[in-house]
């Protein structure tokens, strides 16, 4: 299901997209076809609400599924808990950090694909986290934020 080389996502990150796969292909897709030959048995279909809109919606199930399947093939699942070096900021790390202020917040750095900033996961190739890679306790590291500037101080570094 992963390849050796493709963008990395965590074993939780995986299986919440499997989920999503498998809930889109075993539930809501067959209720749809359901609805949608339903509405066909009805007569006139360019008036059918019913009709126009389950045929509407297998199609956003169909693009969404097809999507699915080929990012599954392409991610490559890592987990933090095997991570070696736990001394520095890698993939699957939660990071405590302070700004200028001692301002502290907490984040963790997990694939593109279930990134969530209120969440405080934030994804791979975000600017927070290719500027914290390989950062060290007390490091200071500079992110380049669509509000501008800021500096950050790395104050502890855990692997889950």
């Amino acid at each position: 299901m992963s390849s050796t080389q493709g963008p990395p996502i965590t074993p939780g990150g995986m299986a919440a997209l499997k989920a999503r796969y498998d809930h889109l292909l075993g539930k809501e897709r067959p209720e749809v076809v359901e609805i949608v030959s339903w509405a066909a048995g009805n007569g006139d279909r360019s008036e059918n609400g019913d009709y126009i809109y389950g045929r509407k919606r297998m199609r956003e199930i169909d693009r969404e599924l097809s999507y699915l399947a080929r990012r599954m093939k392409v991610l490559r699942v890592v987990d933090p808990a095997n991570q070696p070096d736990r001394s520095r900021v890698y993939f699957g790390a939660r990071v405590e950090l302070a700004d200028e202020d001692d301002a502290r917040q907490t984040v963790r750095i997990v694939g593109d694909d279930e990134q969530d900033a209120g969440a405080g996961l934030v994804g791979w190739n975000s600017p927070i986290a290719k500027a914290l890679r390989g950062a060290s306790l007390g490091d200071l590291r500079t992110v380049r934020l669509p509000g501008g500037v800021k500096e950050w101080e790395v104050l502890t570094i855990t692997y889950v």
